[in-house]
């Protein structure tokens, strides 16, 4: 029999309820609001003696009624936030299960993709999701199986919150790990989103696939097209990201790809260019419209990032020497067009002539002394200190210190320095790729 203490607890549950039953929206609203003060943080334990053993029961309620009425956004960040506190609770495995039994996961991510629905409330679902996927991997591959990360990137792509985006980042880092059946899923949703229009979401994106692919290991070909272009971004934050993926995705197979993509910017294609004529012709204020014009700032961003990549690794360095940067530097350097573009052209060239004896002959001829002695004296602002002249000459520059380079008289003991068994490899074939350019030139 039970005690008289337990009869009374029961009855009060009883009560609580059928009172929720019979409520209407205001009450039910007002229900949930004393609910969420009082039971934040509450282990399982501890609901369950709030509810005199029968917390399951008002958890079944309220994901009876998110399911009736999440499409209308009635109440909706209260309510999942209630969900929320079952959930997390310590020892709240039998809550989970419950929720996720009826759909849960389902209602969590449609709502995601529903318009009329508020930006705070879909915050919520992600975080509900949040912790769901932190509960282990059958619940992570729960998540992907129900077509997931779909949902969950189309929304980071859209969010228009800053904070919301930062939250559902920390979901799909959730998914990447501890998740090897679809974490390759989670990797190219990520690559995905690097052509968002949203610049927090590229960001947020470039840094967990840093993540993603050395969880991964191997790269996805199109990695690399993708983040190339991301590079014609106007914020610098995105662009940041960008360069330090880069940096690590030349330690895989992408290595000489990355490398000729970055080399080939320099010089943008005539298609590209040849979209400023009509602004020249009838625009006054081209000078303000080319400043930003995406494939200059390309150029500009690939210049910049090439002076990485040599700086921290002169075998990189060295393979770029075989892709003729030299001569797409001194091309970049004449866009008059583009003074970053000039100055980032400007700064990585010190480099490789300072690094390259046979670099700083080839640029010293080709320059001529005046302008050469221009160079090494203003590097910083030498797109200001040179006349139209110079820079025609810059742009219309013949070096090929690929001709000059011949790695056979190298010794032994500089290749063994500076090269590995892969790296001779990869040099090998990158002096193919540069005899067949040659070739058909």
């Amino acid at each position: 029999m039970t005690s008289i203490k337990e009869q009374a607890a029961i009855s009060r549950l009883l009560s609580f309820l059928q009172d929720w039953d019979n409520a209407g929206k205001v009450t039910r609203s007002h229900i949930l609001s004393n609910f969420i003060e009082t039971n934040q943080g509450k282990t399982s334990p501890e609901l369950e003696q709030e509810f005199s053993q029968g917390a399951s029961l008002f958890l079944v309620r309220l994901t009876t009624w998110l399911r009736l009425t999440y499409m209308t956004g009635l109440c909706l960040e209260k309510l999942l936030k209630s969900i929320g506190i079952f959930l997390s609770a310590v020892s709240s495995n039998r809550y989970l299960i419950e929720f996720l039994e009826v759909g849960g996961v389902l209602t969590l991510l449609e709502i995601l993709g529903l318009e009329k629905i508020k930006e705070e409330d879909k915050k919520e679902s992600i975080k509900l999701l949040q912790v769901i996927a932190n509960s282990g991997r059958k619940y992570k591959e729960l998540i992907c199986e129900s077509y997931g990360v779909r949902s969950i990137a189309e929304f980071l792509a859209k969010s228009k919150s800053e904070e919301t985006q930062e939250e559902v980042q920390v979901l799909l880092d959730s998914l990447v790990h501890g998740n090897p059946k679809y974490q390759n899923q989670v990797y190219k949703g990520l690559i995905a989103l690097l052509p968002s229009a949203s610049p927090k979401a590229q960001q947020l994106s470039l840094q967990t696939l840093r993540t993603a692919q050395s969880i991964v290991g191997t790269t996805h070909p199109s990695i690399v097209d993708c983040v190339l272009n991301v590079l014609r971004t106007m914020h610098l934050e995105v662009q940041y990201e960008a360069i330090e993926l880069i940096k690590d995705l030349v330690n895989y197979d992408v290595c000489t790809a990355l490398l000729k993509g970055l080399v080939d910017l320099l010089i943008p294609s005539v298609k590209e260019t040849s979209k400023l004529q009509p602004k020249i012709l009838n625009d006054s204020t081209v000078l303000q419209l080319t400043a930003h014009l995406p494939v200059f700032l390309q150029q500009a961003a690939a210049a910049k990032t090439i002076g990485v990549l040599a700086r921290g690794n002169t075998t990189l360095a060295e393979q770029m020497l075989h892709l003729r940067v030299v001569h797409s530097l001194m091309a970049a350097m004449g866009n008059t067009d583009h003074s970053n573009s000039q100055r980032q052209a400007t700064l990585t060239l010190q480099y490789f002539v300072q690094m390259f004896p046979v670099v700083e002959e080839h640029v010293r001829k080709s320059m001529g002394e005046e302008l050469y002695k221009l160079f090494l004296s203003n590097v910083e602002d030498l797109y200001m200190k040179m006349d139209s002249i110079q820079a025609d000459i810059l742009a219309a520059n013949e070096v090929n210190v690929t001709r000059a380079l011949n790695l056979s008289d190298l010794s032994n003991s500089n290749m063994s320095f500076y090269l590995g068994p892969h790296d001779q490899e990869q040099l090998a074939y990158i002096t193919h790729i540069q005899e067949d350019v040659e070739g058909k030139e």
